[in-house]
């Protein structure tokens, strides 16, 4: 494409200099131009060609990008897209997209009436250990399956300044790795027949959720998804039985470190994973290393892109992000209620 689309990413924080930034940069399709930063000009120092503005209001009434990225906290999500929609651009907002499902509905609605691209970072869609689980799912080796679990677990024992810790609209641990997990499994199994959810707030002083084990049910495959702050003993990302074997996976993606690190996400190399650290499937007869397949977030930005420039489907749909956001909704519901709540009642 001879003009990359011109992007602006709103709220330039860790996540967005760390990962959303060096995405666009390197997606041969886009071009950064502006970030909205309220106090600082990081963007612009570290991409030439970048301006800085201070609100959402200004970029937009300087008219230089047709892509926004918003990536502020979550309670900004809604009033933003809409505004950016409004305003006709193509909006990327981070997971889960907005706060509650009838807001990603009214997204939704407004996308396709203007006819812009309207679509989520999901970002984890693309994690080398989930594709790799897509495909044993894919290839049935493992037999039937009945059981997934699925942990996202950390040691932070002490609570963070960052805003998710805050008590703030959209904060805690199930919005954020929650919407992970959840978006994993329904797009693995489609949307349950009900959902239990035990939620919690473990750590002295949290006044988010740091904890969450959340039961999705498909009849004869029960599938759990749970992550906490106090787990400082090795977990495994993902163990899947079916009734001919097992698979279990141990280590997270290894995009996320390499973005830490400053790594630039290009190259034969990116996003994959070193032979010690493949899952194993376990069989009757033998146990075996099973290679983990790349993990790619470059995919991502480059379907926007195409999906803009070309007519592409979108791989990651606002219909989607609303079924995991009314999941996520009847999770609180249950847990504080302490009964399932079945998919008619949730209606996902």
């Amino acid at each position: 494409m001879s003009n990359p689309i011109k992007t602006a990413i709103v709220g330039f924080g860790s996540v967005a200099e760390k990962m959303h930034a060096p995405l666009i940069d390197v997606c041969p399709d886009l071009e950064l131009v502006a970030s909205v930063e309220r106090r600082t000009n990081r963007c612009e120092e570290l991409y030439e060609g970048v301006t800085t503005y201070r609100s959402l209001e200004e970029l937009l009434d300087a008219d230089v990008a047709d892509l926004i990225v918003i990536t502020t906290p979550n309670e900004y999500h809604f009033p933003m897209a809409i505004q950016c929609l409004n305003a006709g651009k193509h909006v990327v907002v981070d997971k889960p997209v907005t706060i509650f499902s009838h807001e990603a509905e009214e997204l939704h609605k407004l996308a396709e009436e203007k006819r812009l691209i309207c679509t989520v970072f999901h970002n984890r869609r693309f994690d080398g250990d989930f594709m790799t689980l897509q495909k044993l799912v894919r290839e049935g080796d493992l037999g039937d399956l009945v059981y997934l679990e699925s942990h996202f677990d950390r040691y932070r024992p002490e609570v963070s300044e960052n805003w998710r810790e805050k008590e703030v609209p959209g904060n805690g641990i199930t919005y954020d790795l929650g919407a992970h997990l959840i978006d994993q499994v329904v797009l693995l199994f489609g949307l349950p027949n009900w959902i239990q959810a035990d939620i919690r707030k473990q750590r002295t002083g949290a006044v988010a959720d740091d904890y969450f084990d959340i039961i999705l049910d498909y009849g004869s495959l029960k599938a759990k998804v749970t992550a906490g702050a106090l787990v400082n003993v090795p977990t495994p990302k993902f163990l899947l039985l079916g009734k001919n074997g097992s698979y279990q996976k141990f280590g997270l993606d290894v995009q996320e470190a390499a973005f830490k690190a400053g790594e630039k996400p290009e190259g034969p190399t990116w996003g994959v994973e070193t032979e010690e650290k493949w899952g194993k499937v376990f069989l009757t007869e033998e146990t075996k290393a099973y290679e983990t397949i790349p993990g790619d977030y470059r995919i991502l930005y480059q379907n926007v892109a195409d999906a803009i420039s070309k007519g592409t489907s979108l791989a990651i749909t606002i219909p989607q992000t609303i079924s995991v956001l009314k999941i996520i909704e009847a999770s609180f519901e249950s847990a504080k209620s302490g009964n399932r709540i079945s998919k008619e009642e949730g209606g996902w």
